[in-house]
């Protein structure tokens, strides 16, 4: 579990983070969005004892971190953005060197460090020199580097960050895999990987949380919220007649836009206003005209839609208070 009550961090005059309050449950994979400069990393660092906050309390599994930091951090796995590794050592070593900063009893050590190259595909290169490594396993490697210990929860800042798709699929599937045993807080810039890896989003913009929610509620209240402008996609074999020219005539449709085509098919994608249903009018045009549907749909809102909407939004809030003043 971790929870932070009104922590902020200030630079001179700068907050990075603004009285920022939120708790993780055990056993969530959450999350932690917002864009560039949005207060991220700093609020991870102080999380993990890196950097003291200005204000506020951490927990950490029951542990101020203020008042028991050592006791507080030994339950802390973590994953450092751009993989700060030691590339002289091999993968064993650098495991075995994180394996004693973390205090893991000597008799446990070996069996320690074998459990964590098997359990991130390490044991085939662990006696390779980290310099030599491909992206991929330097990320494996710092990932082994939070787990050796057995933390029960991790902290993983752009896990995924510079890799190949074959790649971050495995370093997902990995993440995926430690969810039953850890509690996991992920920063990433790539909201599929988001979507796919956690239960729970929260996102900060501009030093201060602006959103805390499931998943699916966060893309279902924006898509609830988004009802004045409605989006259909249609692919339709279209031979001489525009879709276009025909769905004029709809007066709630107000932009009709093509996507793609091959030699077969056209996708639209139609925007339309109010509460009026369209399909089954532009269903009845189409046949009217013979071109042929292959399919109609209601484009759903993604989490990057519901991202990009929730800090529009909380950047225009601030602008207006800022014209207040």
């Amino acid at each position: 579990m971790i929870e932070l009550k009104n922590v902020t961090k200030k630079y001179n005059n700068f907050k990075a983070i603004d009285d920022i309050s939120f708790k993780i449950e055990e056993g969530e994979i959450v999350g932690f969005l917002g864009p560039n400069g949005a207060g991220k990393s700093t609020t991870m660092s102080i999380i993990t004892g890196y950097i003291e906050p200005t204000k506020g309390k951490i927990i950490v599994n029951g542990y101020d971190i203020s008042q028991k930091a050592k006791q507080a951090k030994r339950q802390i796995g973590y994953m450092p953005e751009n993989v700060p590794l030691y590339s002289e050592l091999t993968v064993k070593e650098f495991i075995a060197y994180m394996a004693d900063l973390k205090l893991v009893k000597r008799k446990e050590k070996k069996s320690e460090i074998e459990r964590v190259l098997k359990q991130t595909g390490l044991t085939e290169v662990k006696s390779k020199l980290i310099r030599n490594l491909s992206r991929g396993y330097k990320q494996r490697v710092s990932l082994a580097g939070a787990l050796i210990g057995n933390p029960p929860i991790l902290i993983l800042d752009e896990p995924t960050v510079g890799l190949d798709p074959k790649q971050v699929t495995e370093i997902r599937n990995l993440i995926k895999s430690l969810k039953e045993k850890h509690t996991i807080l992920i920063s990433s810039h790539i909201l599929s990987e988001i979507n796919q890896m956690c239960n729970k989003i929260i996102i900060i913009n501009n030093g201060k949380i602006v959103k805390i929610d499931k998943t699916e509620n966060i893309e279902a209240e924006t898509q609830n919220n988004n009802s004045d402008t409605k989006e259909l996609i249609i692919t339709v074999e279209e031979q001489n007649i525009e879709l276009p020219e025909i769905a004029k005539k709809i007066k709630a449709i107000k932009s009709i836009t093509l996507i793609d085509q091959n030699d077969n098919e056209k996708n639209y994608s139609i925007h339309y206003e109010g509460n009026e249903e369209i399909r089954k009018d532009l269903l009845k045009m189409c046949i009217d005209k013979d071109i042929n549907i292959i399919e109609i749909k209601k484009k759903e809102i993604s989490l990057e839609d519901a991202f990009l909407k929730i800090i529009d939004e909380t950047a225009s809030d601030n602008s207006k208070k800022g014209g207040k003043k």
